[in-house]
Parts: structure tokens; sequence; C-alpha cells
């Protein structure tokens, strides 16, 4: 009893969030298909590289080697498709999701965690100003950070606040009628 007693004693004065990190900032974001992102990498991976495993005793055992030039050139196509185009389409298509995204208020900066191709996470740092929202709502794209694009649901962030900040949101907007008045006049 004790000695649960001062492991609650000795939590509550820790100053940092479970949400916190300590190079990347404070967790602002965290997506819900993460794990489904990865299963469905790892399977086209694993399944591909199983593909040119078992190409060799399948070509062996079938006897495809001595068939005409249109079949084997059928089933070539087939399998590389399969074998390689899948996995890339895969990664081309997720690649921007972002897994979670931390915010560090003192540099005023965000760190999306993103998977690269081979399924690690990589971090990404930028600062608000280096968002763009583009200008046509596009697949798998929310906004720019830099050039590169990430896919975030708004839905899921816990305070709503931080998603007006990361987008810009928040910002006053600025209207200088003298520069309307002027383009409206060399039309």
């Amino acid at each position: 009893q004790v000695a649960s007693f001062q492991g609650v004693a000795l939590r509550s004065l820790c100053t940092a969030s479970p949400h916190d990190h300590p190079e990347h900032g404070r967790l602002v974001y965290k997506g819900n298909l993460a794990k489904a992102v990865l299963g469905v990498r790892f399977f086209s991976y694993s399944t591909s590289i199983f593909n040119l495993f078992m190409m060799p005793y399948i070509m062996l055992k079938t006897g495809i080697g001595f068939e005409s030039l249109f079949i084997q050139a059928a089933f070539y196509g087939l399998i590389g498709f399969f074998t390689f185009v899948t996995p890339v389409t895969l990664h081309v298509l997720t690649k921007g999701y972002v897994i979670r995204l931390y915010y560090k208020d003192e540099m005023d900066t965000y760190t999306a965690i993103t998977y690269n191709a081979i399924l690690a996470e990589k971090a990404t740092v930028f600062h608000q100003k280096d968002v763009k929202i583009p200008d046509i709502t596009k697949m798998f794209t929310t906004f720019y950070a830099k050039t590169k694009s990430m896919l975030v649901n708004p839905t899921l962030f816990p305070n709503p606040q931080d998603y007006n900040h990361l987008m810009g949101y928040d910002k006053s907007l600025y209207f200088n009628l003298e520069e309307e008045k002027e383009a409206d006049e060399r039309k």
C-alpha cells in the first residue's frame, strides 16, 4: 500500500504531461488510421517479397517458361504489377498521412510523424508560416508543410484551437482596400 501511495504522490509532482515529447513538444493530433496504414503497407510488402521468392518455384513447376511469348508477357505483367506497382502506389497514397502531430509553443514549430518507404517513422519539422492550404481540395492532402503534402482529420484534434492555429485560421484577415481599387482600375 505504501509503495503505490508513493507512486501516486511522485506522479503528481511531475510537470510533464503524458502527451509531451521532450524533443517534439506537445501532442496535438493522433491519427486513428495509423495502425491500418501500417498493416496494409506491411501486408503489401510481405506479399511482394513472397511473390519474388516463389516466382522461380512457380515457373519450374508450371512450365510457364515454355509457353508462348504472349502468355509469358501476360503472366509476368500481372505478377510484376502486383509485386511492384501495388506497394509503390500504396506508398504514394499514404506517405503524407500524419500519424502524430506535435506542437512546440516556444518555437512555434510543428513536428509531423509519418511513415517512410521502409515503414519507419519519419519526422517533418515545419513552422506555421510554412503551411499552405491547397486552392483546390485534393484527395489525400489537407495542407502542405513547405512542399510536402500532409493529411490530417480535423475532427481528431482534441482541441479545435490547435487545428485553427495549424491552418492559420486564428490569424486576423487583413484587407487592403487601396490595392483592390488599383487592381480594379488596371482591369
